[in-house]
């Protein structure tokens, strides 16, 4: 299993965490329907990735932050960051 995988067990992974919501706010129940489906959809093909290759999904193991880079400090300049977000990916 994977770091990724052994959070889907737990349905702590960020698919399931969408679903949840959708399922808990009354009001994004219907409208949601599609996008609870495509979630528990990418569940099913990463959990199937991961039991055929051993590794996360690309698109899981590589994500980074969409600002990655960009945050300033109080100075104002440039905050080091990294693109690999390594571990939190989980």
């Amino acid at each position: 299993t994977t770091p990724f995988d052994m959070v889907m067990l737990n349905d702590l992974d960020r698919f399931h965490l969408v679903m949840d919501a959708i399922d808990h706010v009354p009001s994004l129940g219907m409208r949601y329907a599609g996008l609870r489906q495509r979630m528990s959809d990418k569940r099913m093909v990463a959990r199937e990735y991961t039991r055929e290759y051993g590794i996360d999904l690309p698109e899981v193991a590589g994500w980074v932050w969409p600002d990655v880079g960009q945050t300033a400090t109080e100075e104002g300049g440039p905050q080091p960051t990294t693109m690999d977000t390594g571990g939190d990916n989980a």
